[in-house]
C-alpha cells in the first residue's frame, strides 16, 4: 500500500494517526482512512499561498524542520504551494505572477507568517507594494486562514517596535482567523490543523484567542514536571549550582503559569525536549501579551511575574493534588 506521506513508515504512520485521532474525537482507523483518502487525492492537491511580512522567517524554518509527515513529501505530494518567499523555486516577476493568479481563482488555503504594519505601510513592503494590500487582496479568496507564529496571531516581537504590529485578526475582521501562536511555530500545530481543515473541511474548535483547543486547551504549567517544586516554593536561583537543576524557574521568568499550550506534552524537534526541560522558563510566547507583556523574560521583577505569585499566595493557583503529583 502506498503511504499517504511518501517516505514515513506505515508503523510510524498509525503511531500520528493514533495521537491525531485521540484529539480530533476519532478512532484511529478512521483517522488513518479519512488523511488517506484525503492526501492520496493528489489530482486534487489544494493550493495554498504563504505570505510573510514583519518576520525573522523562524516559523517557516520550523516548518521546514517537518518530520512526521516529512515537509519534502507535505509539498511535493499532498499539497500545491503556490507561493512562499522562501520555498518556492521561482522568483521575481514569476514568483509574484504565480501569487496573483492564485488569488484571482481563489478557494486556497492562506497562511500568513509575520505582522502587519498600521503605522506606515511602508514599513513592510513586499513586491512592490504594501504588505498589507496583498494580504487583505489574498483573504478576500480564501477558503481559509491561518496566522502562523505570534507575529502573525498577536503581533508578537514587532508589535513591541515603533511600526504598530498587528496581527492578522486586527487587519481581517470579516472572515475566522485560524491563530496558531508559539514563537516559532510548532510545525505539528500548524501541519495538523491543515490537516482537520482538509479532512473535514470545517475550522477545528477554536478558544476565545482564535487558537485551536486541541493544542491550546491547557496551561504549560499543569503538565510542568517542575511544577511540585512551584508548590513548594523551591525556585532556581543559581544556573551554575547543579543542586538547584530541577527546581521551579519562576524567579528566571517563567510564564508557565499564564500560557496555555501543550509544550510540555507534545515537546519539540520530534517531542526531544522544550524550553522548561532546556532550563529556560517558558516566555509565554503562545499567548496575546508576547512579547511586550511578559518581559522582561529571565527574570521575575516584571508587573506579570509579580501578578503569579500574587495569585500563588492567594490560593487561585492551587497546588497539585497528591494523585497528580
Amino acid at each position: 500500500m502506498e503511504m499517504p506521506f511518501g517516505s514515513i513508515s506505515r508503523r510510524d504512520f498509525m503511531k500520528y494517526c493514533a495521537t491525531t485521532a485521540a484529539v480530533l474525537g476519532l478512532s484511529e482507523l478512521e483517522f488513518a482512512a479519512k488523511v488517506s483518502e484525503v492526501l492520496a487525492a493528489a489530482p486534487g492537491k489544494p493550493p495554498v499561498i504563504w505570505l510573510e511580512g514583519q518576520d525573522c522567517a523562524g516559523c517557516s524554518i520550523s516548518f521546514a524542520g517537518s518530520l512526521y509527515p516529512s515537509i519534502a513529501s507535505m509539498l511535493l505530494q499532498r499539497v500545491s504551494l503556490r507561493y512562499h518567499e522562501a520555498l518556492m523555486a521561482a522568483s521575481g516577476h514569476v514568483a509574484e505572477a504565480a501569487l496573483h493568479e492564485t488569488i484571482k481563482k481563489g478557494g486556497f488555503v492562506l497562511c500568513v507568517e509575520g505582522s502587519i504594519p498600521t503605522a506606515d505601510d511602508r514599513f513592510c513592503m513586499v513586491g512592490g507594494r504594501p504588505f498589507r494590500e496583498t494580504l487583505e487582496e489574498a483573504a478576500a479568496k480564501a477558503a481559509a486562514i491561518i496566522a502562523v507564529g505570534a507575529c502573525a496571531t498577536y503581533g508578537g516581537i514587532p508589535a513591541a517596535g515603533p511600526t504598530g504590529a498587528v496581527g492578522v485578526n486586527k487587519i481581517i475582521t470579516d472572515k475566522p482567523i485560524i491563530n496558531i501562536s508559539t514563537c516559532p511555530v510548532h510545525t505539528e500545530h500548524l501541519i495538523g490543523t491543515i490537516l482537520y481543515y482538509l479532512t473535514t473541511g470545517k475550522v477545528p474548535p477554536l478558544d476565545k484567542q482564535g487558537r485551536p483547543k486541541m493544542y491550546f486547551g491547557e496551561l504549560i504549567h499543569d503538565n510542568c514536571r517542575r511544577r511540585s517544586y512551584f508548590d513548594n516554593d523551591t525556585f532556581l536561583s543559581d544556573w551554575n549550582d547543579p543542586n538547584q537543576k530541577n527546581w521551579c524557574l519562576y524567579e528566571k521568568g517563567c510564564k508557565g503559569p499564564d500560557t496555555y499550550s501543550d509544550c510540555p506534552v507534545r515537546r519539540w524537534n520530534d517531542g526531544l525536549n522544550f524550553c522548561i526541560d532546556c532550563g529556560a522558563g517558558c516566555m509565554g510566547c503562545a499567548e496575546p501579551e508576547f512579547y511586550a507583556g511578559m518581559t522582561p523574560l529571565y527574570t521575575a521583577e516584571g508587573e506579570r511575574s509579580r501578578n503569579i505569585m500574587a495569585r500563588k499566595k492567594a490560593g487561585l493557583i492551587p497546588p497539585l493534588k497528591e494523585e497528580e503529583a
